[in-house]
């Protein structure tokens, strides 16, 4: 039973599908520095309802945020206590970036209830979302080298809702 369901979580990373059970430090490569991977920390939630989805990009920084660009791409609901993290496994070592999307209702789809960052905490404003101004590389970019890299992203919300970031 236990075999199965391994193999079933295993599945669902490898094609970016929806886990309730986040691989974070305590397994995967990032718990044995077995690299290179990124060790995603998730701070600034509103709240722990909805899904957390990361997604992972390299390459040419023209397709940076593209989604048919995703070299990787999991969501997963966050836990309902402790730290939202996330270990992400990465081809080999250079240069990604990481961006995260908390879908606090749980459409489905991104709406104004909705928060996003990305990997070096860029300011983004109103403007900047509406135009789909994309930050520049070099504030997103993270150097991955053959050990786990962790990097913390702050996610940020258009409209306030009167909720504390927890």
């Amino acid at each position: 039973m236990m075999i199965i369901r391994f193999a079933i979580i295993v599945a669902s990373i490898a094609v970016g599908g929806l886990s309730s059970t986040p691989i974070n430090a305590q397994n995967g490569p990032c718990a044995a520095n077995i690299g290179p991977a990124i060790l995603v920390k998730v701070v600034g939630l509103k709240h722990r309802l909805g899904t957390v989805r990361i997604r992972l990009f390299g390459g040419n920084p023209s397709t940076y945020f593209d989604k048919r660009y995703a070299l990787k791409r999991v969501e997963f609901v966050p836990p309902k206590i402790g730290n939202v993290e996330y270990c992400v496994p990465v081809p080999r070592a250079g240069t990604y970036v990481v961006d995260v999307r908390h879908d606090a209702n749980g459409s489905g789809k991104s709406d104004r209830a909705d928060g996003a960052g990305a990997s070096g905490n860029p300011d983004v404003s109103l403007l900047d979302v509406v135009l789909k101004r994309k930050p520049s590389a070099s504030k997103v970019q993270i150097a991955v080298g053959s050990g786990t890299t962790v990097t913390t992203i702050v996610v940020k919300y258009l409209s306030g809702g009167g909720l504390k970031p927890i």
